[in-house]
């Protein structure tokens, strides 16, 4: 696969011209570009993962862009395939709908909206709504189960047809995309086109200061071009005439967080939270390079405690496979040097079952293939899930296996 590679000059959100390099995490190919067995004799190239901070409003951002027809072009994520999401996106819009108070069959729009779980959460609460979604294959999909889906990537321009074509949207979404998009300002002038006078656009996208505080190294992938804090977001908003009015953490993907943006102008005032995460963050210096340095220091000491276990366990003749094989998964095995530690991988999304693993090429099965291949050990690289996964297996710890636990400190269950 032949992927293009653009190097952005200035910061994504206020065009600053000066960064410093935070973290250097070890390049990969492709997160989610699982491959075939035809597939495996091509090779697949890797890009670096070095987490910058603009100097003038520390927005923390990679650089390197990857070409985004070829990442979402083909895209296998599906919001179904995380646990718990459709719940999440049900209460989220139950949430969402009582603060902005829209009017029956208003628009809801929703920017990377994917199979449409959180666009069929606004249907059951009588709204008119529109997806937008680069996903060709997905976007079909959704639009065939009622749920219609524009193939393509957002833009002003788009926004302006939508709003000729359907009206003024009263409640624009993005969830889990907003720090995908490599030209925000024109992301932001999209939104503004498309907002009714007192309309609400609602985003949630993984907190910078989350990442840092709880070792998030799986939520660092080339799909996530910033990493986002409320003191830079705060600044974007209002230089495209909108405003922040409200901002929450939410424990979706780790530690997310949740913000809220009206027209500037418009009626609702600003919740307290928003400066009360801004001084969090100051607190915590979120937007200076040692932040993200000292971060690096405590994933090399998991490191180190990880392969002196697993080394320890492979030299006494145990096997290790892992669990797991969402886009993070190949950003930690890198990362953490995992490649020639692991047997093989199991995952319940069935998109990626009998696949192999990016650049490394691990092969990916269903989960039966614990109770089949009984490797000793099954790392769990989807910590984030462990007791679910634990839970829904307890067979394999009852017929002798172990589960090892890697984050957020190490384990062995």
């Amino acid at each position: 696969m032949n992927v293009k590679v653009f190097h952005r000059d200035t910061c994504r959100l206020c065009g600053g011209c000066s960064h410093d390099l935070g973290l250097s995490l070890t390049p990969t190919p492709i997160g989610d570009d699982f491959v075939s067995k035809e597939r495996l004799a091509k090779g697949q190239e890797s890009f670096p993962l070095d987490l910058c901070v603009c100097r003038d409003c520390g927005n923390v951002q990679l650089l390197k862009t990857l070409d985004p027809e070829v990442v979402y072009g083909e895209y296998l994520y599906t919001s179904s395939s995380s646990v718990g999401l459709p719940e999440h996106f049900q209460h989220y819009a139950d949430h969402v709908m009582r603060y902005a108070n829209p009017s029956k069959g208003a628009l809801v729009v929703e920017l990377g909206s994917n199979e449409g779980a959180m666009l069929r959460a606004f249907k059951n609460n009588d709204m008119r709504v529109l997806g937008i979604d680069p996903a060709s294959e997905i976007a079909r999909r959704a639009t065939a189960a009622g749920l219609e889906t524009l193939p393509t990537f957002f833009s002003a321009k788009l926004a302006s047809e939508i709003r000729a074509k359907y009206g003024p949207a009263s409640i624009v979404v993005a969830n889990n995309v907003f720090a995908n998009i490599d030209d925000l300002a024109d992301m932001a002038e999209g939104v503004r086109a498309l907002l009714a006078d007192e309309g609400v656009f609602v985003f949630e996208t993984s907190y910078l200061l989350d990442v840092i505080e709880k070792n998030l190294i799986d939520t660092v992938f080339h799909e996530h071009l910033c990493y986002f804090a409320v003191k830079p977001l705060e600044a974007y908003f209002r230089r495209y005439g909108m405003q922040l009015v409200n901002a929450e953490r939410v424990p979706t993907k780790g530690g997310s967080l949740r913000g809220y943006v009206q027209l500037a102008g418009a009626k609702r005032i600003v919740a307290p939270a928003v400066a009360e995460l801004k001084a969090l963050e100051a607190k915590a210096e979120i937007d200076h390079p040692q932040a993200l340095a000292v971060l690096g220091e405590r994933l090399d000491t998991i490191k180190g405690e990880l392969l002196a276990l697993l080394d320890d366990l492979r030299s006494k003749g145990k096997t290790i496979a892992n669990y797991g094989a969402a886009v993070g998964l190949t950003t930690m095995i890198y990362h953490f040097d995992l490649a020639g530690r692991l047997s093989f991988i199991v995952d319940d999304n069935l998109v990626k079952q009998n696949t192999f693993s990016p650049g490394h090429h691990i092969p990916v099965y269903a989960p039966q293939a614990m109770y089949e291949r009984k490797p000793d050990y099954m790392l769990i690289l989807a910590w984030r899930y462990a007791d679910n996964i634990m839970k829904q297996h307890r067979a394999y710890l009852d017929q002798g296996g172990h589960f090892i636990i890697p984050l957020p400190e190490l384990r062995v269950i």
